[in-house]
């Protein structure tokens, strides 16, 4: 019989950070992150608690992460510490353990409850092709279209799901070349995404939003009642 594994202490403290993905970085995959992330703790010297078993890790809580290949301004991921620490000192610890492109915007304490739950919408603007008329035209259809059924490879096979319904608020506006497209989803399952709605546009009004449209998440946070996306890191009311 194997020996029961030592129990690790519980964290003393636990810190919320909001990261960024920019660049070429943002091709980096959710599991290339969270390696970068620990050879980053790790270099930093962070005091980390570690889960217990045979196989401990340190105690990291990712939520929310953004598609690969869409830039984000609004990354979080909740850490839990064997020691109390100053979270500024954190703050630039990681900033300079972490490459260029993966950047550390925000470190505060956490306050306690799930930071999972206060991730209820994001906002995100896709910079397209299409010319600025023709995106409002498609975004109008779009609007007044009950549903929009769009299919997505997921992992139980090719699925057929209402990315309309998601849809808090949807505008466009001209941008140097083509326009841009100002998106709140609301989260939930499965997860709509914005090259879901992209799909969606073309589906229903024939918009061509290029070969490489840029999508990058503004704000991650609560859903408010005037349709905002609010600070997941903000005190609580």
């Amino acid at each position: 019989m194997r020996d029961q594994p030592e129990q690790q202490a519980p964290p003393v403290q636990r810190l919320r950070i909001r990261y960024a993905k920019r660049g070429r970085l943002r091709f980096t995959s959710h599991r290339d992150f969270s390696r970068a992330f620990e050879r980053a703790v790790f270099r930093a010297r962070v005091p980390m608690a570690y889960s217990s078993g045979f196989n401990p890790h340190p105690r990291i809580s990712y939520a929310g992460a953004a598609p690969t290949g869409s830039a984000s301004e609004a990354e979080y991921l909740e850490i839990g510490l064997a020691q109390v620490v100053d979270p500024a000192d954190i703050h630039a610890e990681l900033a300079e353990a972490l490459p260029t492109g993966l950047d550390v915007l925000e470190v505060v304490e956490s306050p306690g409850g799930s930071l999972a739950d206060r991730l209820e919408a994001s906002r995100w603007r896709l910079d397209i092709e299409a010319m600025p008329e023709e995106s409002a035209a498609a975004v109008a259809t779009f609007l007044a279209t009950e549903s929009v059924l769009v299919e997505r490879m997921m992992k139980k096979g090719l699925r057929e799901f209402d990315c309309r319904a998601a849809v808090v608020s949807l505008s466009s506006s001209p941008r140097e070349q083509g326009s841009s497209l100002d998106l709140v989803l609301r989260h939930g399952v499965p997860s709509v995404r914005p090259d879901d709605v992209l799909r969606g546009l073309a589906a229903v009004a024939g918009l061509e939003a290029g070969a490489a449209p840029l999508l990058t998440r503004l704000a991650q946070g609560p859903l408010q009642d005037d349709g905002n996306v609010g600070d997941p890191l903000a005190a609580s009311t």
